[in-house]
């Protein structure tokens, strides 16, 4: 049984694309890494939870296939903020994101500001007491 789970996972490593804009990020790598690390023995490794193999077969397999988005198709192919799928992959692209990274202005004192401890910001609101 050990060596259909093998296979069927190699199947699905062979169908999920590689995303070549998101370099060290892309979930097809981190897919392709996880399989060969948890069948390291290839047909013959013998499972600890093969329940739990199947679970997550089936999840990853949903995902590839957009079960989910064929089953609830949406009225936009847009997100809440109105971006696009396109947009989204340009600016999720590895290149992006380290240019991002680079910068110093705006974008620098957004992620802070919204990336700050609660306390830090109600300290700052809150009003002294003396």
């Amino acid at each position: 049984m050990s060596a259909t789970r093998y296979r069927r996972f190699l199947k699905l490593c062979e169908e999920w694309p590689l995303d070549e804009s998101k370099k060290g990020r892309d979930l097809g790598t981190f897919l392709r890494h996880k399989v060969a690390h948890a069948f390291r023995e290839g047909e013959n490794t013998q499972l600890s939870d093969p329940e739990k193999c199947d679970l997550m077969y089936e999840s990853l397999s949903r995902i590839n296939t957009n079960f989910n988005r064929e089953r609830f198709p949406r009225i936009r192919d847009t997100s809440f903020t109105g971006v696009t799928v396109e947009e989204c992959r340009m600016l999720l692209a590895t290149g992006t994101m380290q240019q991002m990274a680079e910068q110093k202005g705006l974008w620098k004192s957004l992620m802070e500001r919204f990336s700050s401890k609660p306390e830090d910001i109600t300290s700052e609101k809150a009003p002294d007491k003396k």
